[in-house]
């Protein structure tokens, strides 16, 4: 099994690509030991000393280090990685479920018409480029013209998220849907 890396724009977090699915619905963004509960394989990754982070895409693994150096971090992560997908477990745990992030959505009833068009900008125009970037960002609410995301993975804590927000993709919401004013992070 060979597994791919890449850097993503944020340097405190690298992606893993293991050439086959990792998650086959919705995203999963852990923050914590508690929350890796949840999957064999993110409770293995937090294990090693210097992880504080895992993100599970489609095809690929985010992990943010909260200290330590990649060089010394790299070949303990993709040896869980292999180790995990190469004995067959799952990936979560039986009672786990990867959350879409449509959950807890706010907006009022008058713009269900303008959050469709932004839903689908976000999901055909946006969540493909985050991904490329070992991240996800999903729509939280829409309120009085500003439009809440909510940002996960390589995205989570990455310095240029605010650019990315406010000038690439405040600017292509108020391109296609007038009513956006600002975009903002929940």
């Amino acid at each position: 099994m060979f597994i791919q890396t890449e850097a993503t724009p944020n340097p405190a977090t690298l992606k893993f690509l293991p050439g086959r699915p990792v998650l086959p619905y919705g995203t999963l963004e852990m923050r914590d030991k508690a929350e890796a509960a949840q999957s064999p394989l993110a409770a293995r990754l937090f294990e090693i000393p210097g992880v504080g982070g895992v993100f599970f895409g489609a095809d690929f693994i985010t992990v943010t280090r909260t200290g330590g150096e990649w060089q010394q971090l790299k070949p303990p992560i993709l040896g869980a990685i292999m180790e995990h997908f190469m004995s067959g477990r799952p990936l979560l745990a039986d009672d786990a479920q990867a959350k879409s992030g449509e959950e807890d959505e706010f907006f009022e009833e008058k713009d269900t018409e303008t959050v469709e068009i932004i839903k689908e900008i976000i999901e055909n125009r946006v969540r493909p480029a985050v991904a490329n970037d070992g991240g996800d960002i999903t729509f939280r609410g829409f309120k009085e013209g500003v439009v809440y995301l909510n940002m996960k993975g390589a995205c989570s804590g990455c310095p240029s998220s605010t650019a990315t927000l406010k000038h690439g993709i405040q600017n292509l919401l108020q391109h296609y849907v007038p009513e956006v004013v600002e975009v903002r992070p929940v």
